[in-house]
């Protein structure tokens, strides 16, 4: 079975965990400030890689950031990666500083 927790602590900062089987087999490191969710890293615990819980974790990053009113900055080389890749499927929720 496969959950998601979203943990932070007193300064919004944390992680978005991905449980299969009540172990943690991913999590992205992310902070909420204001209406901001900033993404750092994406890890998946080497004996669960390749079986696609990185982009779980991506879409559990989404519908969190959709649900919370947030825009995502995708600092995370993954996300960002994705985001770019994918402009029209994240332009919504996608934060991009004005130059």
């Amino acid at each position: 079975m496969t959950t998601f927790n979203v943990k932070l602590n007193d300064k919004n900062q944390g992680e978005l965990q991905l449980m299969v089987d009540g172990l943690q087999a991913g999590k992205m490191d992310i902070s909420v400030k204001e209406n901001l969710l900033t993404v750092y890293h994406t890890e998946v615990n080497p004996e669960h890689e390749g079986k696609g819980y990185a982009k779980l974790l991506l879409n559990e990053l989404i519908d969190y950031a959709q649900s919370h009113l947030l825009k995502i900055v995708p600092l995370c080389p993954y996300v960002h990666l994705q985001f770019k890749r994918n402009p029209e499927k994240y332009n919504d929720i996608w934060h991009k500083p004005k130059a």
